[in-house]
């Protein structure tokens, strides 16, 4: 399993971005999952981090939460309203793991109410997703000259291909 804290050691370029965009578009980004047919789902989603993980909660029962208990497989792509990605881009690719344990709930709950100011104190989640990240990508503009794409795969450092544009 690769947590979010094993992913920055090993995909720093990548964890960077995808860091930064994250900030920028206030935790926002795009999940994709698969419908019970088959066909691409695409979500809002707030992804949030906490303690090693990327943490996906949200309201229970919505349609994205039955997704990922069909069929774990998802990607996480950094909102972007910028097309020329001059502050970059990332996509993560990861398996969603439903944590159940009753102490880190309470913790991410304390946490949460200390930034957010949103109570679930002493409430059970429904579904307390972990990302397990099992592949990611970035995309950049360097110098205005050149288009970096970075891909990273589990066990192995990150590959650079630059494109000339």
């Amino acid at each position: 399993m690769t947590y979010w804290t094993e992913f920055e050691k090993a995909a720093p370029r990548i964890s960077t971005i995808f860091t930064r965009r994250h900030a920028a578009a206030k935790n926002l980004c795009m999940l994709a999952t698969l419908r019970a047919d088959g066909s691409p789902r695409i979500s809002p989603m707030e992804p949030l981090f906490f303690e090693e993980n990327l943490v996906l909660i949200g309201m229970p029962g919505t349609t994205k939460f039955k997704d990922l208990d069909r069929d774990a497989r998802f990607c996480l792509h950094t909102a972007t309203m910028d097309t020329m990605v001059g502050d970059g881009d990332a996509k993560l690719f990861a398996v969603a793991r439903d944590l159940r344990d009753p102490a880190l709930h309470q913790r991410f709950a304390e946490d949460f109410f200390e930034k957010s100011g949103m109570d679930f104190r002493g409430k059970e989640f429904d579904h307390f997703f972990v990302a397990d990240i099992t592949g990611a990508s970035s995309v950049g503009v360097i110098d205005g000259k050149y288009l970096e794409v970075t891909i990273w795969k589990p066990g192995k450092p990150e590959r650079v291909v630059r494109k000339e544009e």
